[in-house]
């Protein structure tokens, strides 16, 4: 490895060294600024979910920033209830939903996870993963909450194929109509306690909607279009399972599979009516230390969060070759570094850096 300007390169072969141009999309940030404490006035903790807003709506400006908190006060997962939004103009962060606790039209509860995307049409839908002890023991199934623009809740979706939705969203946006993509953790999963087994049940669900004019997106048909993944019960993290979604400019959908430490492909994802099962496998190992996270970089590679230390990793979708593994938390206080402290991130409207959130702190962070 060769260490240049705080940059990790890896050497893949004598072309990679000698090469002389930029080879990706990490070479290019230079600093890292903490732009606001993510914890709203009921004190909930641990930013999961990080959104850009792609218009203005309500009380969503154009390019907001949107945070879900996984814990409560007390630091218990699967309790946190609010969203946050920074504006980048104005630097200050208010709150932009506080639910309820318990929600009719979710079972178990309210726990909001990496699930989240605003449309085009300024509904915001976000994921459910609820506990009431902190834990999988207390565990509920969950489900996906639709938001109007104002963080006032206008229904529900669960039962059937929503299970504790756990991952990073992405869509294929149209304004009237919208095929949303989310991974659901939940099946088979049970206690953390003793050595809890990798159960290969998660899945990755699409969701095409109809958006009528003023009203609340309509289910017009539910597709299981990837299986058979891992999702393990932990006492620590709550929950490992599938928590990256990016999209391809070809319609190709990259899974980061955290259980199996690689990313994977499901192709044809828009249009496809049955599971591609776990896809064609992209890349594992290497720099990546349980993939969660993945966000698209404008020259078309991946940026994946690692769980396990503070970096995050660039990668080639094409080819599979990993480029860079940078860090961008290097807390000594967890041991490797920054373990445990990332989770959501997206990439800014210029395309000029990434949001990410540094869990052990509860900050929002602009790497650019």
């Amino acid at each position: 490895m060769i260490r240049l300007t705080g940059i990790v390169f890896v050497v893949w072969g004598l072309a990679s060294a000698h090469a002389a141009e930029p080879k990706g999309f990490l070479e290019g940030i230079k600093r890292h600024s903490i732009l606001a404490s993510t914890v709203p006035e009921n004190g909930d903790q641990n930013p999961y979910a990080v959104v850009v807003a792609p218009v203005s709506a309500g009380i969503i400006q154009k390019d907001d920033v949107l945070i879900t908190n996984f814990n409560n006060s007390t630091n218990l997962q699967g309790l946190g209830t609010t969203i946050v939004d920074y504006n980048p103009t104005t630097r200050k962060l208010v709150t932009f939903a506080k639910l309820p606790r318990n929600l009719a039209q979710c079972p178990g509860g309210v726990g909001l996870t990496t699930a989240m995307i605003m449309l085009k049409s300024g509904w915001v839908i976000v994921g459910s993963a609820p506990s009431t002890d902190g834990t999988t023991n207390t565990r509920g199934d969950g489900c996906l909450i639709v938001l109007d623009a104002h963080g006032q809740v206008a229904g529900a979706l669960a039962g059937g194929n929503i299970n504790m939705p756990w991952g990073n969203m992405v869509a294929i946006d149209n304004g009237a109509a919208a095929s949303v993509f989310v991974s659901n953790a939940g099946f088979g999963i049970g206690s953390p306690d003793g050595d809890p087994p990798v159960v290969n049940e998660a899945t990755v669900l699409r969701l095409d909607l109809t958006i009528p004019e003023g009203k609340p997106p309509v289910v017009a048909r539910q597709t299981v279009v990837g299986s058979g993944f891992g999702a393990q019960a932990d006492k620590d993290v709550f929950l490992i399972g599938p928590t990256g979604l990016a999209l391809g400019a070809d319609g190709t959908l990259y899974v980061s599979d955290a259980t199996g430490n690689r990313v994977n492909a499901i192709w044809d994802a828009a249009t496809r009516d049955h599971s591609a099962g776990i896809g064609r496998v992209v890349t594992k190992d290497g720099l990546l230390k349980r993939p969660l996270a993945l966000a698209s970089a404008p020259n078309g590679h991946l940026l994946a969060i690692n769980g396990l230390n503070g970096q995050v990793v660039e990668l080639d979708p094409a080819s599979g070759q990993q480029i860079y593994a940078r860090w961008i938390d290097p807390n000594k206080a967890q041991s490797p570094p920054g373990s445990g402290d990332l989770f959501g991130i997206a990439v800014t409207p210029a395309g000029d850096g990434f949001y990410y959130v540094e869990d052990e702190v509860n900050m929002l962070v602009l790497a650019k």
